[in-house]
């Protein structure tokens, strides 16, 4: 089959989370490069990144993430020329990821997508399948023929293997450069170099 549908995680796919870390950190009360550094201990161990703050020994500053606003600053630079330019080639192309429905209203406003879609809105996050074949029914495709962009490994690439798509590393981030290379992925270390990797898929 080819590829007739793109989709892109959001966090370190096409935001950089670099400031949201930053305000996550001072409602806690540390410094941000505190927290980066337990972030990292936490991928290393392959731990989910809630368990930070439980190496830390303080609270998770609850809600502060959803209520911190995204603006157009904080996506990558190749973010948007990415999307704009896998439409243009006649891909459907959607953005479903992990976030809340406050991220999911922006991304509708702000990206370039045919599709948006939260584990907020559908009710249902990664890795578990059933977030991908809900990902599948909105691209109106076979699964087969969805294409599911992201940089962490177990959250995205093994889990949208695993549920039938094809799956894209990206290689940034602190889970795309920490966690291992998957083995028979297509690897990419920006979203510039896609549509080369998606052309031998069509």
């Amino acid at each position: 089959m080819t590829i007739r549908a793109v989709f892109f995680d959001v966090g370190e796919t096409l935001v950089d989370e670099e400031r949201l870390w930053g305000e996550v950190a001072r409602a806690a009360g540390l410094r941000p490069h505190v927290v980066w550094a337990a972030l990292g201990a936490t991928i290393a161990r392959g731990e989910e990144h809630g368990t930070l703050w439980e190496r830390l020994g303080v609270e998770r500053p609850v809600g502060v993430w959803e209520r911190i606003p995204f603006g157009e600053a904080d996506l990558y630079p190749d973010a948007i020329p990415c999307l704009e330019e896998l439409r243009a080639d006649g891909f459907l192309v959607g953005v479903a990821g992990n976030q809340s429905v406050t991220m999911e209203a922006w991304a509708r406003a702000t990206l370039p997508a045919d599709v948006v879609a939260t584990s907020g809105g559908l009710g249902v996050a990664k890795p578990d399948p059933a977030f991908f074949h809900r990902v599948v029914e909105l691209a109106g495709a076979e699964a087969a023929e969805v294409a599911y962009v992201g940089d962490r490994v177990d959250n995205d690439v093994v889990a949208a293997q695993a549920a039938g798509l094809t799956a894209i590393h990206l290689r940034r981030g602190p889970w795309g450069l920490l966690q291992p290379r998957p083995d028979g992925v297509p690897s990419i270390g920006s979203l510039g170099e896609l549509r080369a990797t998606l052309a031998p898929l069509r």
